[in-house]
C-alpha cells in the first residue's frame, strides 16, 4: 500500500508541476505573445503600451472574467486536450 501511496504522491506532484509551470506561461509569455501579435497585424495598443495591456488584463483576472482566466489557463488546457487524444488514440488502437 505504501508504494501506492507513493505513486499517488509522485503523480500529484508532477500534476502540480505542470500545472505552476504552464500557469507560468499563461500569466508571462501568453500575454507577451498576444500583444506582440496585436502589434504586429493590428497596429499600435491603445492604451500605454504591454504595461498598460498586462495592468488591463490583471484587472480581468482580479474581477473573475471567464474570458480572462480562459486565456491564462489555456497552455494548461491545452496540454490536457493533448493527452486526452493521446489516451483516446493508444485505446482505439487497443479496439481495432
Amino acid at each position: 500500500m505504501t508504494e501506492k501511496k507513493r505513486t499517488l504522491k509522485a503523480v500529484l506532484r508532477k500534476e502540480v508541476a505542470l500545472l505552476t509551470g504552464l500557469l507560468f506561461i499563461g500569466l508571462v509569455l501568453v500575454p507577451v505573445a498576444i500583444y506582440m501579435v496585436g502589434q504586429a497585424i493590428f497596429g499600435a495598443y491603445g492604451g500605454q503600451g504591454f504595461a498598460h495591456f498586462y495592468g488591463t488584463l490583471s484587472g480581468k483576472l482580479r474581477s473573475g472574467d471567464t474570458v480572462a482566466w480562459f486565456l491564462v489557463f489555456s497552455p494548461y488546457l491545452a496540454w490536457q486536450c493533448l493527452r486526452l487524444t493521446a489516451l483516446a488514440w493508444r485505446y482505439a488502437s487497443r479496439i481495432a
